[in-house]
């Protein structure tokens, strides 16, 4: 008994399948890429050289539409070959030619018709085409690209510029309603903060990313803070960070682990107010007694500047710059073999189609250590751990610019209180 099996591949939707899923011991294997070649030998071997069955995933990789289908599968049965599809309920003793088999056949026209769409849309991702729908709030579609719209575009680098001055995602979407009146929900602006358009990039349906293919409203510099400061964001309890005080979200009591939120005291027919750290679930009776704001805040400065530039000194940075230079390098190498495929149409080496694909796969994989490059820490930490580490540089800041600063190299502040003493622990984020 001799079994062949028969694979097509759409390079614009598929890979090629991996010859060991057949889950049949086959005599031979008819692969096709793009064009149906093999399919044709196919037929002439089976002339000469008869076979018992053919093994397909589904009936359509026979043909482009149905009536080339129900012509090979008609070929097919006159030569004596036992069709089966793995990937449908289908035998060819099944499904002798009739009523049975036209109703397959009319399921796969149905099928073949979202086919010719999604292979619309892979051309057009060959193409660096913008994906259809609703264009960006601040872009408008040009010639086959994103073009930045003057009118609306203010509007959301002006967004960005504010999440990365106070790092508050809800504080920058009422600034905007504000200064505008452009309303948005928060959950619209996050989308905005993680959007790979106002970076630059275009982003398909498939989850793939292809970068730098139309001007950007954010620098990559600015886009990378932003991914710091939503991860930042994402440690903290919900609505700390656009809460005013800079240690809001930061503080956990040492003995409960409960947080501790900031309250505020006035007295009746004065001005002055008066600031506690309370735990705000504490299971301890009696409860942890409120701590002084300006007391946690001045102990939590005299830490940073004498524990930060020491856990800074920690890190390896040898190891992280060769990191950098790894993934430095592997960009440079992609885009090396992607400045080469012109010469190789020219060379007849690749046609047209096929060096297409080809850079849309390298334009997908530098995208990718791009991104993973942007998520490591700056180069500068160093110097910067040493300019934070002057009592007076936190001194001069306001609370807002303060918070900014502290959840930036914070991750947690524990504090105890003995025998009214305090004690303090912070934890940085790295």
């Amino acid at each position: 008994m001799k079994i062949i099996a028969y694979t097509y591949t759409d390079p614009l939707l598929e890979s090629s399948p991996d010859q060991a899923d057949w889950g049949w011991e086959v005599d031979g294997v008819y692969e096709d890429l793009g064009k149906r070649t093999q399919l044709q030998q196919l037929f002439t071997d089976c002339q000469t050289q008869r076979a018992d069955y053919l093994l397909i995933r589904r009936l359509e990789e026979l043909g482009d539409t149905v009536e080339e289908i129900s012509d090979r599968l008609h070929q097919l049965e006159v030569m004596g070959v036992a069709i089966i599809a793995t990937e449908q309920p289908y035998t060819s003793e099944n499904y002798p030619q009739g009523a049975g088999l036209l109703n397959l056949l009319h399921a796969i026209q149905r099928q073949q018709r979202s086919r010719l769409i999604r292979q619309g849309h892979a051309r057009n991702r060959l193409e660096v085409a913008p994906p259809p729908g609703k264009v960006p709030y601040g872009y408008r579609r040009g010639k086959g690209k994103y073009t930045v719209d003057r009118s609306t575009s203010p509007v959301v680098k002006d967004f960005f510029e504010h999440f990365l001055l106070y790092g508050s995602l809800r504080g920058s979407v009422r600034y905007l309603a504000k200064k505008y009146g452009k309303k948005i929900s928060v959950t619209t602006g996050r989308r905005w903060l993680t959007n790979p358009v106002y970076r630059g990039n275009t982003a398909y349906q498939n989850g793939e990313i292809i970068s730098n293919t139309h001007i950007p409203i954010i620098s990559k510099e600015e886009a990378a803070q932003v991914d710091r400061l939503l991860r930042r964001n994402s440690r903290l309890p919900s609505r700390t960070a656009s809460a005013r005080r800079s240690l809001a979200g930061l503080v956990v009591c040492a003995e409960c682990q409960s947080h501790m939120t900031v309250t505020r005291v006035t007295q009746r027919n004065q001005d002055k107010e008066y600031l506690y750290l309370r735990s705000t679930s504490c299971p301890q009776r009696p409860k942890c007694k409120a701590i002084p704001y300006q007391e946690v805040l001045e102990h939590t400065i005299e830490t940073v500047c004498r524990d930060l530039p020491l856990a800074v000194a920690g890190m390896n940075f040898p190891q992280l710059d060769a990191v950098k230079n790894s993934l430095g390098q592997a960009i440079a190498r992609q885009q090396e073999i992607l400045a080469q495929l012109p010469a190789l149409i020219e060379t007849g080496i690749l046609d047209i189609q096929t060096a297409k694909l080809r850079a849309y796969k390298l334009r997908t994989e530098i995208s990718a250590l791009e991104a993973k490059l942007a998520t490591l820490p700056p180069v500068n930490l160093s110097s910067v751990a040493q300019a934070v580490s002057i009592p007076q540089f936190w001194l001069d800041l306001s609370e807002t610019e303060r918070r900014f600063y502290f959840r930036e190299f914070i991750r947690q502040i524990e504090i105890t209180l003995q025998n009214k003493e305090l004690k303090l622990r912070v934890i940085f984020i790295f």
